[in-house]
């Protein structure tokens, strides 16, 4: 597939032919990275919405899809809605690829100084926030299993709560430097909404009302919808370099590592020490690094090895946990809090 990555398209205000029949047809019609504005004729404030970053992550275009199509309007607030990765989403089967096999994951793309390929197009996506001077940017994300919502950011301050309490009542302050949009440097608060699993039937009505909420204009400065618990330092469990993942309900003798295969279930749970996460070969904790914000390399304190066996050396909170084998491998196994 051929890709301009110097190129973003502009909408404004789509009429139904745009929009099509249905959010694939939708999806399918858009030719790359995609800027929809929907205007208020008498305000001048800009909300972005940001979806699509992962091209497996589908409830934020969905839920985009069904809000426009139902021809409403913002209430004194312009809305711009920013589709990233239309070719990853486009590929068949639609909704399947986090990104195009053989690219890269945009959402490490930015806060880089490279002109090439995806972080161009990174720029051209910061460059589309920036031009409308927002108020709030929203990056709409599905997690890689099953999890309930919550948001996440690499700030924290009275508005970035105050964004977040009318979504969730989770926020993770996360000062791990990836590269992702919500590290963006801007003058308005930047929080990633996780609307959940995009097997979860929820995930996409989180979306929605999130689009509603916004569309009828939150108050950041003087209001909040629910308290919010901040969830401070988590780090990152990852493979280390060319050790392969597997997943399964008991040890399978298999080289590199064995997740067990409901890990998703300790998704926003407590994992008790001493409870068994998976199985490794002889290398043990070897073949895994958990990094913290700093990226030191933390695994000795958080679990340890016994007859095979990865066990919790603690109590901790387990997120974003996947069983997902290409973004195991390619990005990370889970994410722990202390």
């Amino acid at each position: 597939m051929a890709i301009d990555f110097s190129d973003i398209c502009y909408l404004k205000n789509p009429d139904s032919i745009t929009l099509k029949a249905d959010y694939t047809q939708f999806l399918l019609s858009l030719c790359g990275p995609t800027v929809i504005d929907i205007t208020h004729e008498d305000s001048e404030q800009w909300y972005v919405i940001t979806t699509l970053l992962h091209g497996n992550e589908p409830s934020g275009f969905i839920a985009l899809h069904q809000w426009l199509i139902q021809e409403e309007r913002p209430q004194n607030v312009n809305l711009r809605f920013i589709i990233c990765s239309v070719e990853a989403a486009q590929y068949q089967p639609i909704f399947s690829q986090r990104f195009l096999p053989g690219g890269e994951d945009i959402n490490r793309c930015f806060n880089s100084e490279k002109q090439t390929n995806y972080n161009q197009r990174a720029h051209l996506i910061e460059d589309a926030i920036k031009e409308v001077s927002p108020v709030l940017v929203v990056d709409m994300h599905n997690t890689s299993g099953s999890s309930p919502a919550f948001c996440v950011s690499a700030h924290m301050n009275k508005q970035h709560l105050k964004l977040a309490s009318f979504f969730c009542d989770n926020l993770i302050l996360s000062h791990i430097s990836l590269g992702a949009l919500m590290e963006i440097t801007i003058d308005c608060p930047v929080i990633t909404l996780e609307c959940g699993g995009c097997t979860d039937i929820q995930a996409n009505k989180v979306a929605y009302e999130a689009i509603t909420t916004l569309a009828l204009g939150v108050d950041i400065n003087n209001s909040h919808k629910q308290t919010i618990k901040v969830i401070h330092h988590p780090m990152r469990l990852v493979l280390a370099e060319d050790i392969d993942v597997s997943f399964s309900l008991e040890d399978q003798g298999e080289d590199g590592v064995t997740i067990i295969e409901n890990i998703e279930q300790f998704n926003y749970g407590l994992c008790h020490a001493g409870q068994i996460l998976g199985w490794s070969d002889n290398e043990g904790l070897s073949n895994l690094k958990l990094l913290d914000e700093y990226k030191n390399n933390v695994i000795d304190d958080y679990f340890y090895f016994e007859d095979n066996r990865l066990i919790a050396a603690c109590d901790f909170q387990i997120f974003m946990a996947t069983k997902q084998r290409y973004i195991a491998q390619s990005d990370c196994l889970f994410y722990i809090t202390a």
